[in-house]
């Protein structure tokens, strides 16, 4: 099992530094420079690509962006806020998205698995079809639709909740932020579950079980719920893909003050040094989201720990 996690971490450190080099490849070919302002003159915008070490080689300033990154230095804003530390500007907008995420995964996973294993339970009965319709609605249609809707409805129609997120009140105002990300990894979460409880309540070792007298609610906590956590485990990971790239436009659209709102100001204003830090924050909560995953999968599944990680 340690040579499995060491395994996954030397993994992870070279894909994130694989991350790094790709995204400062592209940042290279992107049209523009942060000093785009009419008022400057060519002369003043050669001064300041000097005096922040754009006019460098692209080798020399990766290499420097790279020096600097392990000592935690991000750099500055090259236009946003003009000089401002990019890690000041990641530790106030951080949190905010973390938190969202955090509940949007904890409300996604807990319902989803809900409505699945209740669909299953009662596999082919009106509650299965209506869980089936609520995924299929739910996987189709995209995050930000799902928040115009709650705006409309729940915030401006039933007033029930704020449109727009306010920091002084960032628990109450988060909730239609966080439904709206919720809804797909309900979606997601709900059909595997329903997937992967229907085949372990079918398999011949539940089938024992019942046989031997076990009550059928002892079955499915001890037998068919551990097995059927096992595979959903595994689909956390992309899960996580569509919460990260999902969360940019919800941001956007509820006025969040996170790392999406921060991530199009950056490419707006092509500030790079803020472009890179928000790609790399995101791309590390990503990966160690999937080490722990493949930590967590290792340890509920006995054949990863006899292998001694070889897998």
């Amino acid at each position: 099992m340690t040579k499995y996690v060491l395994r996954r971490i030397l993994i992870s450190v070279v894909t994130l530094f694989t991350i790094i080099f790709i995204l400062f490849l592209l940042l290279e070919f992107l049209p523009g420079s942060p000093f785009n302002d009419e008022k400057l003159d060519e002369a003043t915008k050669a001064l300041l690509m000097a005096k922040y070490g754009l006019d460098q080689p692209f080798f020399t300033r990766f290499s420097i962006y790279i020096v600097n990154l392990l000592h935690g230095d991000f750099g500055i804003s090259l236009n946003i806020t003009k000089d401002m530390p990019v890690s000041l500007m990641l530790a106030t907008r951080l949190p905010v998205t973390i938190r969202i995420g955090i509940q949007a995964m904890i409300v996604g996973v807990i319902l989803g698995l809900v409505l699945g294993i209740t669909a299953a339970l009662k596999k082919n009965t009106w509650i299965d079809t209506m869980a089936t319709f609520l995924s299929v609605l739910g996987f189709s249609v995209p995050s930000y639709v799902f928040a115009l809707f709650l705006i409309f409805f729940a915030a401006f129609k039933l007033q029930w909740f704020p449109i727009r997120f306010d920091i002084k009140e960032p628990i109450y105002s988060s909730i239609l932020p966080t439904i709206s990300l919720a809804v797909y990894i309900i979606a997601v979460m709900s059909r595997y579950a329903r997937s992967e409880m229907i085949d372990c309540l079918n398999s011949e070792y539940i089938v024992l079980a019942k046989a031997k007298g076990i009550s059928q609610a002892k079955v499915i906590i001890r037998h068919a719920l551990r097995n059927t956590l096992v595979p959903i485990i595994t689909v956390i990971s992309p899960l996580i893909v569509g919460l990260i790239t999902g969360s940019v436009v919800v941001e956007q659209i509820f006025g969040v003050p996170g790392l999406g709102q921060l991530l199009l100001a950056g490419i707006q204003n092509k500030d790079v040094n803020v472009i890179c830090a928000v790609a790399l924050v995101y791309s590390g909560l990503y990966i160690v989201i999937i080490l722990v995953v493949d930590v967590l999968y290792g340890l509920i599944d006995p054949r990863i720990r006899v292998a001694g990680g070889k897998v």
